[in-house]
């Protein structure tokens, strides 16, 4: 099938000159086929370059990276590129037109129908499976492991700069020290990684181009491609943009040359801009129109949107310290509906309005805007979400700005620039007239470029160690080199709910040693992590005077969490008597009965009420087919289906009048969400497991362009990694106390009341047992040896690059084992890259996780 016609079947829609010529130069044999820059205007399509890279992948595989990493600047109320490769994939099982496109993207990944994993997935699934794997690492939907299962599969990985940098440099928000390197090697090698609005987040385009260079001066062990995408381009490196043939194309010519009159007002007074937007929104308040409103300020956002209100009109808000839940739920509310593209046609006028988190991202087109003033690169954001595909010719723009700038302030200096430029416009407001302005004179006008940290080899080696989950010197926090330090922007704090803050408060009551409670508070937060739609994110200063406004008690417990997870506890009390500057990129976790929530928003006048259930989302968390993918649940309750128990807390207490007083509660998430389950439905025997995880390894490493050596290492290190379970005291872990045959691998949920704690890591009993096997024996290659030992130590997360406590319950001398572990580390990542590394024990623990998720049960294993 030509270009033209796959791209029609897969999207709908003819291609733009643009789209050809970038498919064209993907596959071409030039060494730099992948442009470093996009810079196409709004509307034309941007996210379409994930179509390209698919055709181009099926057509050209040995050209192109297997897995796409589309990176979204900020966190917004719905993921348009999900919504779109959504389509492809419904396009590419569905419409017979394109089932060679489908069976070539297949045949990069899938088994044949007579191998034992392939017979196993279609008896367990009743629809086929995608050749695209399609994964979002944001909001209240689970990230479905489909991108990181089996890495031969072609994928596409949707994520925010903090998802998908924090994976990347071995941290990754949310989830545990034993995932931290599947995910930095799965996301930083074989990928295109494509930064939507890179001009946006300066300071994580440098990190990426800093890792992209270092895996090439270190020959990673496979490809890191990048692309950065943007509309509004910085104009740096090699810029793939519009060509002639594109302006002269109907549709491009009348996106980029859509009717949008600009109306400049001068603020009458710069204290009371929110009042004057509401009296230009209010002019459009017969219009049956959709309006959109951008200001600057969360509290002018309130002002606007309560006097709209008042005025029995139809508006939504969008803004960045909305809660995650009511964010992504904001995508099916009627008035949200009309600024999306195909939007119903309703008899009234709505309006959303929003602060620079309504800017990027969104597929929104207004039928007229009213803003405040901004920098040049917002205003040309809030601009592109007005008649986005020129179907209109009366579209307004009304901008309220200061007569006068402090220009001491850099920002202000910039914005007093912006308007400048807006003059010059002479009232058009059109892509085409955006683009036509002196781009040395728009990028002045840009937002001040944050302080951008940089990297050092010797940080991204400290990063790696993610074994060491105490505080290490000299390896700082990921976060201030993602987004880099403003200068300008004040401190962020983030704030939820949860249950256990209370309930275990009484625990804390009686323990003797506070420090280890918080030790358990901080291993729980870990074990059931925060997700983004859980969270609300506001300033410091904002988040410290609301909890002084709360109605709580000054003795209601508070957890403060920092960005690895570690709990202080303490007191609403005891924050509002302290400096708010403790509460600096902190999480204040808060019980329920604290209040304070009000439609998604941190209010400190909403007092608790006990009938509401929106306070504790955090099992409000699903997966494909809205999969309930973790639960809190008391001990006398039936496990939900799929879940395996990862926290046990025994909450009696001698308070038995207590409205919450009960016994053991048990936290449970669902296999495909937990890597270590040591508790699945079932009994599993360890022979079982073994010879599934080994069938998993093959399917995976057959299709990869590997070397035959290291697709036997990875097998060999299949076959032996779970020696190590053989050792009585850990089947007495399992539930096996006798020792029995068959040995388990996976104890089943009838089991967990007998479980016994384990201080013995069987990886590292595997180590030892490995050297007796007579096939590893064989080995020649003494590198080989090192890295079937290496992905055996790392296969759940330790040896990166030790091992916290080296024991043995059968054997005394372990030390000459323990003391090689970091020693084989530092040498094969030498030889791999950091990265690499990380991707070849990947592809062990993929396998493994995979046969956790679907294992062989046998009738005998009881």
């Amino acid at each position: 099938m030509n270009f033209e016609d796959a791209f029609k079947h897969l999207t709908d829609n003819t291609p733009f000159p643009w789209q050809e010529s970038l498919y064209q130069r993907f596959i071409s044999d030039r060494h730099d086929n992948i442009p470093s820059s996009c810079s196409l205007p709004t509307g034309l399509g941007k996210t379409s370059v994930v179509a390209l890279w698919l055709i181009a992948l099926a057509q050209h595989p040995n050209k192109i990276p297997r897995r796409l990493v589309y990176v979204v600047n900020r966190r917004t109320v719905v993921d348009q590129t999900t919504s779109e490769v959504e389509k492809y994939r419904t396009a590419l099982q569905a419409d017979p037109e394109l089932k060679m496109l489908r069976q070539q993207l297949t045949d990069l990944w899938e088994l044949p129908l007579d191998d034992k994993e392939a017979k196993q997935t279609n008896e367990k699934n009743q629809k086929p499976i995608s050749p695209l794997a399609l994964s979002t690492l944001r909001g209240q939907f689970a990230d479905n492991r489909e991108w990181s299962t089996n890495p031969a599969r072609p994928a596409v990985i949707v994520g925010t700069v903090d998802m998908i940098g924090s994976r990347l440099l071995f941290g990754g928000y949310g989830i545990g020290f034993k995932a931290k390197p599947l995910h930095a090697g799965f996301l930083g090698q074989d990928v295109l990684l494509v930064h939507d609005e890179a001009h946006l987040e300066p300071a994580f385009q440098d990190l990426l181009v800093a890792i992209e260079r270092e895996q090439k001066q270190h020959h990673e062990f496979r490809e890191f491609r990048l692309m950065e995408l943007t509309a509004t381009s910085r104009g740096n490196g090699d810029v793939f943009t519009l060509s002639p043939n594109d302006e002269n194309n109907d549709t491009v010519r009348k996106r980029i040359g859509a009717s949008k009159t600009i109306h400049l007002h001068a603020a009458n007074d710069v204290k009371k801009i929110a009042d004057q937007i509401v009296e230009l929104a209010l002019e459009f308040k017969d219009s049956k129109r959709a309006i959109l409103v951008f200001v600057r300020k969360v509290e002018d956002v309130m002002k606007v949107r309560d006097q709209l209100v008042k005025e029995k009109l139809a508006a939504e808000t969008l803004t960045g310290t909305l809660r995650g839940m009511e964010r992504d739920e904001l995508v099916d509310k009627p008035t949200f509906k009309r600024f999306l593209p195909n939007a119903p046609v309703e008899n009234n006028t709505v309006y959303l309005v929003c602060t620079s988190a309504g800017e990027v991202g969104v597929n929104i087109s207004a039928d007229h805007l009213v803003c405040d003033l901004s920098t040049f690169e917002s205003m040309a954001q809030r601009f592109g979400r007005v008649n986005r595909f020129g179907e209109r010719n009366d579209s307004e723009i009304h901008v309220i700005h200061p007569t006068e700038f402090d220009e001491t302030y850099d920002y202000e200096l910039r914005r007093k620039r912006t308007l400048v430029l807006l003059n010059e416009l002479r009232q058009n407001g059109s892509p085409k007239s955006l683009g036509s302005l002196d781009p040395d004179r728009t990028r002045e006008a840009f937002a001040p470029t944050p302080t951008i940290l940089p990297v050092t080899d010797i940080l991204f080696d400290a990063w790696a160690l993610t074994t060491i989950r105490d505080k290490l010197p000299g390896r700082p926090k990921v976060e201030p080199y993602l987004h880099g330090l403003s200068g300008w922007e004040p401190p962020q704090s983030k704030v939820a709910w949860r249950e256990e803050v209370s309930i275990l408060n009484r625990v804390l009551e009686t323990a003797r040693d506070r420090n280890q409670f918080q030790r358990y508070a901080t291993e729980l937060m870990e074990s059931y992590p925060l997700k983004n739609h859980e969270l609300l994110s506001d300033r410091t200063d904002r988040v410290f005077n609301t909890l002084k406004k709360l109605a709580a008690r000054p003795e209601t417990p508070v957890w403060l969490v920092d960005d690895d997870d570690r709990v202080e506890v303490t007191t609403i009390g005891d924050i509002t008597a302290g400096d708010k500057d403790r509460l600096n990129e902190k999480t204040i976790l808060l019980p329920p009965c604290a209040g304070g929530l009000e439609k998604g928003l941190f209010d400190g006048s909403s007092n608790f009420e006990k009938e509401r259930t929106d306070y504790d989302v955090a099992d409000e968390w699903y997966g494909p087919d809205h999969q309930q993918l973790r639960a809190r649940i008391w001990d006398e309750e039936n496990v939900p289906d799929g879940m395996s128990i990862v926290e046990t807390i025994d909450t009696n207490t001698t308070d038995n009048d207590a409205d919450d007083a009960g016994g053991k509660r048990f936290w449970h998430r669902c296999a495909i969400d937990v890597e270590e389950n040591k508790n699945s439905k079932a009994p599993v025997s360890w022979t079982s497991h073994v010879d599934d995880v080994v069938q998993h390894a093959i399917a995976i490493v057959r299709h990869l362009s590997l070397d035959e050596k290291h697709k036997h290492a990875v097998i060999l290190a299949a076959r032996f990694h779970d020696h190590g379970k053989r050792r009585a005291a850990f089947q007495r872990v399992l539930g096996n106390f006798q020792n029995a045959e068959p040995l388990l691998a996976k104890s089943g949920v009838e089991n967990r009341h007998n479980q016994l704690k384990e201080d013995y890591r069987h990886e590292f009993g595997s180590l030892i047992d490995l050297e007796e096997e007579e096939d590893f024996q064989k080995l020649t290659d003494d590198d080989m040896k090192d890295l079937v030992r290496h992905l055996i130590a790392t296969h759940h997360g330790n040896g990166r690059p030790h091992f916290p406590n080296p024991y043995d319950p059968e054997h005394a001398d372990t030390e000459n084992i323990a003391r090689e572990v970091p020693r084989r580390f530092a040498r094969l990542q030498r030889k791999y890259g950091r990265w690499g590394l990380a991707y070849l024990e990947s592809l062990l623990r993929a396998a493994d996780w995979a046969a956790s998720a679907n294992p062989t049960m046998e009738d005998n294993v009881k």
